[in-house]
């Protein structure tokens, strides 16, 4: 990031942080993908709370990133099964936070497991929740009493620029690799797996670039969208995955199982847009298949008769090449802060909520005066 544009960022996030910076700041945690431009958003959290420890998503880690924020945040390992049990987690909080209001800033879910039980026995507060992720939103509404409120911008309009653009840098990052091995994107029928915001503009990208686009998802609502916007719809799963060329994974929750994989047609390539163990059940794969890296990125498996090609490990391909979906993303981040006013204000009750639509449009036209130039 040049210096003019990073001094730009900064003075945005000051002016969005004397918006939303609350009367009695708490404490926070902020699960994050810790990209190059990310710290000057890790700095605006620190300025609207006690931020107490930074957690990277471990597959989207830039170095320098790192190393800017542990100047003055821990950076603490990430990863789900610190979250998956009660005592460790407890045990974490504690060694941060303990008697302190906290505030969890959550991409993907993490804190779902664990937050009943945190809530009841840490020895401060659990204020609440922000989820950044579609994801997240789910496992936290699937939790069949929530302790504390979720304050949700998944569902957002100010995301919606996001959504787009990552589904755009994610055929962008396969593209890129299928070319590495001298294939392309033409004449390779492709499936996508989930027809949601991700999914729908993965979808529409591939067909604007000519290819012939199946898409398969359980929500008989998203196939009667699919189907109207002109993508073929499919009826039998196991058929889909054979005639397609490429398979995009787009669900949040495992597009492929281990039983899955054999029906693939040969030579298929398969990315996805989120961790390969949300998405992939690489670990239900038979053990019959042998695993070449043929080259940076891209995995065969291979058994008699039958091989595909694995990109990014299963990982979210578009991280290869930064995931960048430019300036829209500090509209996000934006709301993200003023999600921690909310809950710092301790008036929500317990369950799903969402940012006032007066706050979106303050941040939209902060937003606009910086980066509509």
């Amino acid at each position: 990031m040049e210096s003019f544009e990073r001094a730009r960022l900064d003075s945005y996030f000051a002016k969005i942080a004397t918006q939303f910076t609350p009367k009695e700041p708490a404490a926070s945690f902020l699960v994050t993908h810790l990209l190059p431009e990310r710290p000057g958003f890790v700095r605006a959290v620190a300025a609207v709370s006690r931020l107490r420890a930074v957690l990277p998503k471990p597959k989207s880690i830039s170095p320098a990133a790192r190393r800017e924020v542990e100047h003055t945040v821990p950076v603490d390992t990430l990863s789900r099964d610190l979250f998956a049990d009660s005592d460790a987690a407890l045990e974490y909080f504690e060694s941060r936070a303990a008697g302190e209001t906290v505030v969890l800033l959550d991409v993907g879910g993490y804190f779902a497991p664990v937050i009943e039980d945190l809530h009841g026995r840490f020895s401060g507060r659990i204020a609440g929740v922000v989820e950044d992720t579609e994801n997240g939103h789910r496992r936290y509404q699937e939790i069949n009493k929530l302790p504390c409120p979720v304050v949700s911008v998944a569902r957002s309009p100010l995301k919606e620029p996001e959504d787009f653009l990552v589904g755009q840098s994610v055929v962008f990052s396969t593209e890129a690799l299928m070319r590495g091995r001298g294939d392309i994107l033409h004449g390779r029928p492709a499936l996508v797996i989930g027809f949601g915001k991700l999914g729908s503009s993965i979808a529409r990208l591939l067909h604007a670039k000519g290819v012939h686009v199946t898409v398969f998802d359980i929500d008989p609502v998203r196939r009667t969208q699919a189907l109207s916007q002109g993508f073929t719809v499919a009826r039998d799963r196991e058929a889909a995955l054979a005639g397609a060329g490429l398979v995009l994974c787009a669900t949040g929750s495992v597009s492929l199982h281990g039983e899955d994989f054999p029906h693939l047609r040969n030579g298929a390539y398969i990315a996805t847009v989120t961790s390969s163990e949300d998405e992939l059940d690489l670990a239900g794969l038979p053990d019959v298949y042998t695993r070449t890296q043929v080259r940076d990125h891209i995995t065969r498996y291979q058994t008699t008769g039958s091989y595909f090609y694995l990109l990014n490990g299963g990982n979210a391909v578009n991280f290869l090449h930064g995931a960048s979906v430019g300036p829209f993303i500090f509209l996000v981040q934006a709301e993200i802060l003023a999600g921690i006013r909310m809950l710092a204000r301790d008036d929500l009750n317990a369950g799903m909520h969402e940012a006032d639509p007066a706050d979106r449009a303050a941040i939209a036209a902060t937003w606009l005066g910086y980066f509509n130039r």
